[in-house]
């Protein structure tokens, strides 16, 4: 049975019992991120971009622990250039790990670490593990080949940004759980800091009145899918 924990802003960690992998670790400096993960060690890392709100704690894990990070090409060579291992992809590509596979989408945002060097394309993330398809969107705002994600994809747990401003809303992801078709969304990339405020329950109201599944996720909460 897949475990999956929700450890704030757009951070997740996926556990089917053998691997423990970790999709955009900011953990530390994050001011909704619960103690007891501030010293969580992954298996694998997944960084969707490059921005200090996703990227996180990557690097610095990944050079302390030896800890692969799967990102798109650009991002990778810097993690590499910081010391840190990676392993290189990009949207559009797949590949097969020891805990399932990964695949890069299209993002609608932007990528660049905090001294403004541009790190290639943001992504969202397609994970397959335990037999379960996760789509993580990333930040993202909402388009039309969200559609076409979910009709090539059945979605088991779909992972999309609510708090507006630089990412969708709650309207717009509406909207995409319409395209996508998952058969659970839960909402992120909200509350984290006071720009990005947004009530995660007005969301999941929404996605019921859609005759859909909702979970709206406490901080630190774990759930079996």
């Amino acid at each position: 049975m897949l475990k999956i924990t929700y450890l704030s802003h757009s951070c997740f960690l996926f556990d089917d019992g053998n691997y423990k992998v970790l999709i955009d670790p900011f953990i530390s400096g994050n001011p909704t991120c619960p103690e007891e993960f501030k010293s969580l060690v992954p298996d694998f890392i997944i960084v969707t971009h490059a921005h200090s709100d996703h990227l996180g704690d990557a690097i610095a894990l990944s050079k302390q622990f030896g800890i692969k990070v799967v990102a798109v090409h650009e991002l990778a060579n810097y993690i590499v250039s910081k010391n840190g291992i990676a392993h290189n992809m990009h949207i559009g590509g797949s590949f097969d790990f020891p805990f399932g596979r990964v695949k890069f989408t299209i993002a609608h945002h932007g990528s660049s670490t905090d001294d403004n060097i541009y790190m290639g394309e943001p992504a969202g993330v397609l994970l397959t593990i335990d037999n379960k398809i996760i789509y993580h969107t990333g930040d993202t705002g909402i388009f039309y080949d969200m559609k076409l994600i979910g009709e090539m994809n059945s979605i088991d747990l779909y992972l999309c940004p609510i708090g507006g401003n630089f990412t969708m809303g709650i309207d717009d992801a509406i909207k995409s759980i319409e395209f996508v078709n998952p058969k659970l969304s839960a909402p992120m990339h909200y509350n984290t800091f006071p720009i990005i405020n947004a009530d995660p329950f007005v969301f999941k109201q929404k996605v019921e009145s859609l005759g859909k599944l909702c979970k709206v996720f406490e901080y630190g909460e774990t759930i079996e899918l």
